[in-house]
């Protein structure tokens, strides 16, 4: 039995792990539920966990230049579509997403997943390019931390916000023409504002988009530390089982009416629209499952400057778990 500090969202896929309903074999887990801005920080900066959830467009970047601590696992604990995540002025007649070109259009942080998948949708689906647009980044709001600028993206214009500024303050003041983030800008949307999402039905596009593609975009994943994951031999595929264990039984509490998984009071009916919708295996951890995902991310970003070569899916993962099969653990 190894001891392990883990950094980790609170998730319905997490929890079962964190609450001991099962557990990873052979690791005594110690969690850590910090704000995920800060687990990211802490893991990528400071190497404070043993396992960690990690932003995966920051992992790609530091995995391609040869600088993280962690390699992955293909234990995807957040993914999201991201068409409601972009904002944009409704007097700068922004309309659709190619009035998005030569605009300033802010970030709060260029290289973080969310803005990753949001801007390979407006260049896969509409043709609008990173480099057709001047970026902004800064603090989303006024309760927000500095961001930390873990690169500067190659041919594309990106400009720090002055330091007693926030995105979402300019975006309601007309100083930038559009935003994009994970969460709403604290601006109430509207005429009032002129700030409204650049998809106002994005439930439905989302779910054409899943139809059409494929593709639910993976936010996160879960990382090992190097050292650990080559010195402990077996520990790469125990962890993985794990998470899928607590996945499995989240997915099978979600759909009970009886005594509710979740304070959703027609938690199973969104459950079983969300399985008629993108099917059976929606949420799925492992490489062979997820390669149309993965292989997105990684095109995305090359193609924003971000990463500064073509980095392969499988150069991302520990080697003995690119054959894991989710659907084998017992």
């Amino acid at each position: 039995m190894i001891e392990c500090q883990v950094g980790v969202g609170v998730y319905d896929r997490t929890l079962p792990l964190m609450a001991g309903v099962v557990d990873i074999d052979g690791v005594n887990a110690n969690y850590d539920i910090a704000p995920l801005e800060e687990l990211f920080a802490r893991a990528f900066d400071e190497e404070a966990f043993d396992i960690a959830e990690i932003s995966f467009s920051n992992f790609m970047y530091l995995t391609a230049v040869g600088e993280c601590p962690y390699v992955g696992l293909p234990v995807f604990p957040s993914r999201s579509f991201r068409h409601s995540a972009i904002y944009v002025r409704t007097d700068r007649g922004i309309n659709e997403p190619s009035d998005l070109r030569g605009r300033r259009v802010g970030v709060r942080e260029y290289s973080m997943t969310a803005a990753l998948v949001a801007r390979g949708l407006l260049e896969d689906e509409y043709g609008v390019r990173s480099q057709d647009i001047h970026w902004l980044y800064g603090p989303a709001d006024e309760t927000d931390s500095q961001p930390i600028a873990r690169m500067l993206p190659d041919g594309v214009e990106l400009s720090l916000i002055d330091k007693t500024k926030n995105l979402s303050d300019m975006l309601k003041a007309g100083e930038i023409d559009a935003m994009v983030a994970y969460k709403p800008p604290k601006i109430d949307l509207g005429p009032s504002t002129n700030v409204e999402r650049l998809f106002g039905d994005y439930p439905a596009m989302e779910v054409d988009y899943a139809k059409r593609t494929g593709i639910f975009p993976i936010m996160h994943l879960v990382g090992v530390r190097r050292d650990l994951a080559y010195g402990t031999p077996g520990l790469c595929k125990k962890i993985c089982d794990g998470f899928e264990k607590a996945r499995r039984y989240a997915m099978e509490r979600i759909r009970e009416d009886q005594a509710p998984f979740t304070v959703l009071p027609w938690g199973s009916v969104e459950a079983n629209r969300s399985l008629t919708v993108l099917g059976d295996d929606y949420w799925t951890y492992g490489v062979a499952s997820n390669r149309k995902d993965l292989e997105a991310l990684c095109r995305y970003s090359f193609n924003q400057g971000i990463s500064p070569r073509q980095i392969s899916c499988d150069e991302l993962f520990f080697p003995e778990t690119l054959d894991w099969d989710p659907r084998g653990v017992v």
